[in-house]
């Protein structure tokens, strides 16, 4: 069945909002993880099947998992990017938009491996590397405040 795009919009917003609601009843302070994968001057998005936007790849820590290991399976399901050492960190940030409880650990990732092209599903629509100086249409606020911190020297805000 063919859905209307004014369908996909209300299904990705409930869908992220479903989602959130669960992280929220299972957990009382949320924290996720986003790994900026440079390559020269170009850097690694993903386009979600539930959220609009581009993004830094990454996702929720679960129980008993370091950050770094929550970035690189993380990493690893939504990119195909397998880490070769351990990534630098670049900051935490309280991010209040989906709740107040909210933090988002990110690193820079600079030594990884391609392990080749990931196919689009549900989860994860497209994943590809954009030169800093030629984002797509739709990279998010907070991907654009953490390029700037990382390649043009911005101050580091404390939100994400």
């Amino acid at each position: 069945m063919r859905t209307t795009p004014r369908l996909e919009a209300l299904r990705t917003r409930l869908g992220s909002r479903a989602a959130h609601l669960m992280f929220l009843m299972t957990r009382p302070l949320t924290m996720g993880v986003r790994g900026v994968v440079v390559r020269d001057d170009s850097v690694l998005l993903v386009r979600h099947g539930y959220v609009s936007g581009w993004h830094f790849p990454g996702g929720g820590v679960e129980r008993g998992e370091t950050c770094i290991e929550a970035l690189a399976r993380e990493l690893e399901e939504e990119a195909r990017v397998a880490l070769h050492s351990a990534p630098a960190l670049h900051g935490i940030f309280f991010n209040a938009r989906p709740s107040r409880r909210d933090h988002v650990v990110v690193y820079v990732v600079r030594d990884f491996a391609v392990l080749g092209e990931r196919a689009p599903d549900r989860e994860i629509k497209e994943a590809r590397f954009f030169r800093v100086s030629a984002l797509p249409e739709g990279t998010t606020e907070g991907a654009r405040a953490r390029i700037a911190e990382i390649f043009e020297g911005a101050s580091l805000a404390p939100r994400w």
